[in-house]
């Protein structure tokens, strides 16, 4: 029963999983998208830092801190 109960949790976690992973993915490919743009230094080095945060998470699969990283990139951008 505990088994169950177990994989039931798991398997309702994946969808949440794959949404985070993609948010993850749009958000890395956002504050690329906006390095691209040549932004004041300061804003620069914000976004290369949060960037790299970002897809060091993505690849350890830490999709909720790599979502932490872009809302920090968002708010240097001031969105």
């Amino acid at each position: 029963m505990r088994a169950l109960l177990a994989a039931l949790l798991l398997l309702t976690a994946l969808p949440a999983r794959a949404d985070d992973a993609a948010s993850c993915r749009d958000g890395i490919a956002m504050i690329k998208a906006e390095l691209a743009k040549a932004p004041a230094e300061a804003v620069a080095k914000t976004l290369k830092k949060e960037l790299r945060v970002a897809e060091r998470e993505l690849g350890e699969k830490e999709y909720d801190e790599c979502l932490d990283a872009v809302r920090d990139a968002r708010r240097a951008l001031g969105r």
